[in-house]
C-alpha cells in the first residue's frame, strides 16, 4: 500500500431505521487497532518449557478512535443519541487502497471541545461488539 491522504479514510454509520451507510463527520485524525487475547495451554510436558498457545481460541477485538468536526446537526444528534442510549449499530471504516471494515460497534467515549476562535470539535472511540468483516480493495 502506498502513502494515502489521512482525509480519505472514512467513518460511516448505518442508520437504525435502515438504509445505507452514511458518513457522519469530517474526521481530522483517525486510528484503528486490532487485538487478540491468547489462550495459554503450556503444561509440564511442553518442549523446552516454551509457551504453547491454543490456535483460534482467543478473543479478537477492534477499536476505532478519531477526532474532527460533525458534518451537520443531524450527524451530531445521531452520534449523541447512539452514545447516550448505549446502542450497538453497524459501522464501516473505509481505508483507501486497502479495504473496508464493517461490523457492530458501540461508542465508548464521546468528547467535545473547542477554542474561543475556532469551531466545536469532537473525539470519539468505538469498540467492536461482534464479528467484524474485511473486504479488500480491488
Amino acid at each position: 500500500m502506498s502513502a494515502q491522504k489521512g482525509k480519505d479514510l472514512l467513518l460511516k454509520v448505518e442508520p437504525i431505521i435502515g438504509g445505507g451507510f452514511t458518513t457522519v463527520a469530517g474526521m481530522r485524525s483517525r486510528r484503528i487497532a486490532f487485538g487478540a487475547e491468547t489462550v495459554d495451554v503450556t503444561d509440564f510436558e511442553s518442549a523446552g518449557r516454551w509457551r504453547h498457545l491454543l490456535s483460534g481460541a482467543g478473543v479478537q477485538r477492534a477499536s476505532i478512535s478519531g477526532s474532527g468536526i460533525f458534518k451537520d446537526a443531524a450527524s451530531d444528534e445521531q452520534i449523541r443519541n447512539l452514545f447516550f442510549q448505549t446502542q450497538i449499530v453497524s459501522w464501516q471504516l473505509v481505508i483507501p487502497d486497502f479495504g473496508m471494515l464493517t461490523g457492530p460497534f458501540q461508542i465508548t467515549a464521546l468528547e467535545y471541545g473547542g477554542d474561543h476562535t475556532g469551531e466545536v470539535t469532537f473525539e470519539i472511540s468505538l469498540e467492536s461488539a461482534g464479528s467484524i468483516s474485511f473486504a479488500a480493495s480491488v
